[in-house]
């Protein structure tokens, strides 16, 4: 026995030939050295079809002519340059209407500004272009106001407060920068107008409207220099009309007129400045606000502002410029403070006296009567009846209705110059 290293296969016996006729197939088994002459072998022939596989790639033919990419490439260019043009354009557009890219690229060129300012003269922009060459800043000791040119000769319309307690020398600023001396013509406590002549001439002088003809709701625009802030503008609309306005320091002159109320931004300083219509011509003087202030220092704006209607300021002006004083529109009597109220809970302006020869005896009021309207205007008091009498020039004529006793009736009054 061992342990198999020298083992041999035995040598199997001698085969038999082959018989006649036999398979050439096997006529060289036994000298196959790799057919192992002891495993069983079969010939299987399957019915079923052979699978041939999935049919093999076509080959391309190395010869045939290739297609070209120019073509190819040149839509991707087209397409490419075609892409950033537009987006150029849409980010343009977008920066420019948001405000963007106006001014310097940082690491850049500057940017090309858009042009000047030009506006449309109807919009507040030109109105405020129009405008701003005809006012003025008023400088008095210790005090600063407004006004505007009233003619090209250096006229100047401005409140009476603004001028209270200045020499007869002062000075006044443009909207460009430049200075001149000016000079008192004339001034009115009651209606706090006042008339400066300015040492320049050829000013650009403002364009006037009728405040008769404005309403509730119109666009006005508010120029001077608020707190010493030259050349301010600020926009509202008209609040109210014939709002009747005492005004006045105790123990001063009190002031009547029956005010244009804005809810444009007025505060200190804007005393005397032009209120103008969307058309850019001066409708008021813009003189007092009203504010929840406790003080006059510490007023501000709070959206009531009051401004001397043009009509009425207009005409004061130029009884100053001509006379060198104004004439005082009346009714021809005193009026007792405070309303009175009828039996019906209506109330108006009782007459305390009535002067034998003026107007209100004229037209048959009596004393006692009360005034209850004035051309269609309900009075509450007698500050209403004082002020809407003076937004009337002398001689002009005015229905008014009036309570004697438990009778209502009515007449023409035709309004006087006051005799001082």
């Amino acid at each position: 026995m061992t342990d198999g290293w020298n083992w041999r296969r035995p040598q199997p016996p001698p085969a038999a030939p082959p018989a006649a006729g036999g398979s050439p197939w096997w006529s060289d088994a036994l000298a196959d050295p790799w057919r192992d002459p002891y495993a069983p072998s079969a010939v299987v022939v399957s019915s079923a079809p052979v699978s041939t596989g999935p049919a093999p790639e076509p080959v391309a033919d190395p010869d045939a002519p290739r297609r070209s990419l120019t073509p190819i490439l040149m839509i991707c260019l087209l397409t490419a340059l075609l892409a950033g043009g537009l987006g150029g354009t849409l980010g343009y557009v977008f920066a420019t209407r948001s405000g963007v890219g106006g001014g310097t690229q940082l690491g850049g060129t500057p940017l090309a500004a858009p042009s000047a300012a030009q506006r449309a003269p109807e919009s507040f922009g030109g109105v405020a272009k129009q405008v701003l060459p005809s006012v003025v800043t008023v400088r008095v000791t210790g005090a600063i106001g407004s006004g505007f040119v009233a003619s090209a000769d250096g006229y100047v319309i401005t409140n009476d407060h603004v001028v209270e307690g200045a020499g007869k020398t002062m000075a006044v600023s443009f909207s460009d920068g430049s200075t001149a001396s000016a000079t008192l013509v004339g001034r009115d406590p009651e209606s706090d107008i006042a008339v400066i002549k300015v040492s320049k001439s050829n000013l650009p002088a403002v364009q006037f409207g009728d405040s008769d003809s404005i309403a509730v709701g119109d666009p006005v625009l508010a120029f001077g220099s608020p707190l010493a802030l030259v050349n301010t503008v600020t926009q509202g609309i008209v609040s109210a009309l014939d709002r009747t306005i005492q005004a006045g320091d105790p123990g001063g002159t009190t002031r009547y007129y029956a005010a244009i109320q804005t809810d444009a931004a007025v505060n200190q300083g804007n005393s005397g400045g032009p209120l103008v219509d969307a058309a850019g011509r001066v409708v008021g003087v813009n003189s007092v606000i009203r504010s929840v202030g406790g003080s006059e220092e510490a007023a501000g704006n709070i959206g009531l502002a009051f401004a001397i209607p043009i009509n009425q300021a207009r005409r004061i002006a130029e009884d100053i410029i001509d006379t060198g004083k104004a004439r005082r529109t009346v009714i021809g009597a005193e009026v007792s403070a405070g309303g009175s109220t009828g039996s019906s809970g209506s109330t108006g302006a009782r007459l305390r006296a009535v002067e034998p020869a003026g107007p209100a005896a004229a037209a048959g009021l009596k004393s006692g009567d009360v005034i209850t309207k004035i051309d269609g205007h309900v009075l509450e008091d007698g500050t209403d009846l004082i002020a809407l009498v003076r937004k009337y020039a002398p001689g002009a004529t005015v229905s008014v209705e009036y309570r004697r006793g438990t009778s209502t009736q009515t007449a023409s009054v035709t309004l006087a110059a006051d005799a001082k």
